[in-house]
């Protein structure tokens, strides 16, 4: 059973941002001063990544530890209300990023998942690796 009420339930999900977040910016803010020009939460490419680059088919996602279940099979026990929900959505979110993550793949793309943890810590060591595959062998010019 919930502790909120559905009207207080309703309006702290309505709160949870699905884009524009404060990790999300700072990764975009760290790109676009490198000269990195991309494109934010493309929907002509499957699994609507948070950045795109197109031509060179790279796709990075930004993922939330709760949403994206990081350390899943011990954080799972921690939900102490509407157990059956929650397992059952952040299991279904797991399963969802590893089915864009396969169906990229197997259409060429480069596919980059960073956590909000990570991006916090070190943004640096984050765009170093963005670099690395935009610099890697099949390299086109992206600006």
């Amino acid at each position: 059973m919930d502790k909120l009420t559905k009207e207080q339930r309703t309006k702290n999900m309505k709160a949870v941002k699905n884009k524009n977040s404060q990790i999300e910016l700072a990764l975009g803010k760290a790109l676009w001063a490198k000269g990195y020009r991309y494109r934010k939460n493309d929907k002509t490419v499957f699994g609507k990544p948070d950045f795109v680059f197109k031509k060179m088919k790279i796709a990075i996602f930004v993922d939330s530890e709760f949403w994206h279940g990081k350390d899943w099979e011990t954080k799972k026990f921690e939900h102490k209300s509407n157990q059956e929900f929650w397992h059952k959505k952040i299991e279904r979110n797991i399963q969802r990023d590893t089915e864009v993550n396969d169906y990229l793949l197997k259409n060429d793309w480069k596919v980059l998942r960073f956590r909000g943890v990570d991006i916090k810590k070190n943004l640096y060591f984050c765009i170093e690796k963005i670099e690395t595959v935009i610099n890697g062998p099949n390299r086109k010019n992206i600006n």
